[in-house]
């Protein structure tokens, strides 16, 4: 997320004005939407000087951007977290935790309904991918899993494996929003739905 920001924290106070701000950034996306939010009243709510809030972020483009970056950070922690005591005995089983906590966060994190990280945002001069500039949120989101991916399991590295892993991302990212379309806390049988259809495509590409 810092490689969001206009400068990085450099006092414990900073970082948690930064948080502040996220947080509240999050709770405003889920209650009147990205249109009406602004960044006095991110600033106002989070109790810090609007000067404060440019120190850090360059507009509400620049923050959703940080807050599209955290969501990614926290996903990723909290697999790996999950990974000691889960008891994978096949890689199958990372599919199915990877999507519950995808769909938990989406559930109940602040923002991430809104946001997740796989937003465009629309500026003056055009689309913006919430994460790069770049790239599409989904090649950012593959790669970091593909890291994971190889880090965990062990898994062939190769052109071959990057190109499945952005598939089954780009899969996985429109059944679960068509889930969350069908149902507000998710549709539990299109879920079920993802998780197979993940699961039988990489059967193809990992061992």
């Amino acid at each position: 997320m810092t490689q969001t920001l206009r400068r990085r924290p450099a006092q414990r106070r900073s970082a948690e004005r930064v948080e502040r701000m996220l947080d509240e950034c999050a709770l405003l996306l889920d209650e009147a939407g990205y249109d009406a939010l602004t960044t006095k009243e991110v600033a106002r709510r989070a109790g810090v000087p609007i000067g404060t809030f440019y120190q850090f972020f360059p507009d509400k483009q620049g923050l959703v951007r940080a807050l599209a970056w955290r969501n990614l950070e926290a996903f990723l922690q909290r697999i790996s977290e999950r990974i000691p005591s889960a008891g994978l005995g096949h890689w199958t089983g990372l599919v199915d935790l990877a999507v519950d906590e995808f769909v938990a966060m989406k559930r109940a994190t602040p923002g991430f309904g809104a946001v997740d990280f796989g937003a465009v945002l629309t500026g003056p001069d055009g689309a913006r991918w919430t994460l790069d500039d770049t790239q599409e949120n989904n090649v950012v989101v593959a790669e970091r899993l593909r890291v994971l991916t190889r880090e965990l399991l062990g898994a062939p590295a190769g052109p071959g494996l990057d190109r499945a892993l952005l598939v089954a991302v780009e899969a996985a990212d429109a059944v679960l929003k068509l889930a969350f379309r069908a149902a507000p806390a998710g549709d539990p049988e299109l879920i079920a739905e993802c998780k197979q259809l993940v699961r039988r495509y990489l059967a193809d590409h990992l061992p």
